[in-house]
């Protein structure tokens, strides 16, 4: 069975299925050409970008052991800041994915390494790379597709809830760290399932909050302590840096698979799945991030979201230098390469998550005109009956 997509325009119509199993083909000889290339370039690289973020960790910490001097504490915050995103973005992201083992360095590999996140190492491989990147864009499998708390798809049902979704979005971004390891942990579902005395679960948790306990620690006791007098001033950094790595983080993940024209899955579609219908699902599932090469060590080269997405263990440095061959591919199969600079990427995403947090269809037919009388159908729709709103919904959805 092809992946089925979901919409009446179905973007994949054209190709049959010898066209998927050759865009397959081809992109795996794609990722052989990096494998078989692979060496002490990359390795160095890797090597390097690691010095720097030690290096300007550490710098920036001590500059803010003076952070009661106002240039102190900004120019460490920005440095401390720059070296969380490094560590989590470009560093821990991709060894974690393994990225790297293939230099058989124990101190750079994906069953060694630990990070500046409160969600700990071996429980974000199992829910990223094993959940995430298998279920891609799948609905109702792929947690990572709105971390469970947003709807992320006209064809789920719409309830008043929902209205809240751009507010604790937003306070998810804010806090990213806690909630990723709170999902890592499936929190959700083990209070609904009432599994909160399962010992596997228990185990876990108490991983966790010895994780953040660690984190806390450093940056809301030790470091704070160090610098004496400046003791409030140097937590507050802590804090603002943690604060933007996090928003950070969150926007590119965003961008790279939630923004307007990313398509999502039902779960019959991946029934029977080939090798060229996973890869199809990652190109379609998947968006980009244009921009310069800071931009994109900054976000872990995440801003390569297809190609990570469809080689998600080949070295980072190496998704610029084949994503010409893997766009060429999308234009000779007439399929749509969804990249655009970051401001736009973000603005699609939270668009999305603005018009999913109303019932289908209410934001484009709502217009500065027809706004009061728009407001009035979206109370009743939330508070009337409940026949009420199914067809207050149904017309809206028809109309």
């Amino acid at each position: 069975m092809t992946v089925l997509q979901k919409k009446s325009d179905n973007p994949i119509a054209h190709l049959t299925t010898e066209d998927i199993e050759l865009i397959g083909k081809q992109l795996d000889e794609i990722r052989q050409s990096v494998i078989d290339t692979r060496g002490e370039a990359d390795a160095a690289y890797i090597r390097k970008v690691i010095d720097v973020h030690r290096k300007l960790e550490l710098g920036s910490r001590a500059v803010l052991l003076a952070s009661g001097f106002p240039p102190a504490w900004i120019l460490g915050t920005i440095g401390l800041s720059v070296a969380k995103i490094l560590d989590n973005m470009e560093i821990g992201h991709n060894i974690l994915h393994g990225q790297w083992d293939w230099m058989r360095d124990p101190k750079i590999h994906s069953t060694t390494w630990e990070w500046d996140m409160a969600s700990p190492a071996e429980q974000w491989k199992h829910s990223h790379n094993e959940l995430h990147h298998t279920y891609t864009n799948v609905i109702g499998k792929d947690n990572d597709l709105g971390y469970g708390i947003m709807r992320v798809d006209e064809d789920q049902t719409w309830v008043p809830m929902y209205l809240g979704q751009p507010l604790w979005s937003f306070i998810n971004a804010c806090f990213f760290e806690y909630g990723i390891a709170a999902y890592d942990l499936e929190l959700g579902a083990v209070i609904a399932k009432k599994q909160t005395k399962d010992p596997e679960f228990r185990a876990r948790g108490k991983a966790v909050l010895r994780k953040i306990g660690r984190q806390a620690r450093k940056d809301y006791l030790v470091h704070p302590l160090l610098s004496g007098p400046n003791f409030l001033a140097t937590l507050t950094a802590n804090f603002v840096a943690n604060l933007v790595r996090n928003l950070w983080s969150n926007s590119v993940i965003l961008c790279g698979h939630f923004p307007e024209g990313v398509e999502t899955f039902e779960k019959k579609s991946i029934d029977g799945e080939t090798r060229g219908e996973w890869y199809l699902r990652q190109m379609l599932g998947s968006a980009n991030i244009s921009g310069s090469k800071a931009l994109h060590l900054m976000t872990g080269n995440l801003s390569h979201q297809i190609e990570h997405h469809l080689f998600p263990d080949l070295p980072s440095n190496r998704y610029a230098e084949i994503a010409p061959q893997v766009r060429d591919l999308f234009d000779r199969y007439g399929l749509n390469y969804h990249s655009a600079p970051m401001p736009q990427q973000v603005a699609s995403a939270w668009h999305k998550i603005i018009r999913l947090s109303l019932p289908n269809g209410w934001l484009d037919k709502t217009t500065l005109r027809n706004l009061p009388s728009q407001l009035v159908k979206l109370y009743k729709m939330s508070t009337g009956p409940r026949t009420v709103r199914r067809r207050l919904m149904a017309e809206a959805a028809a109309a």
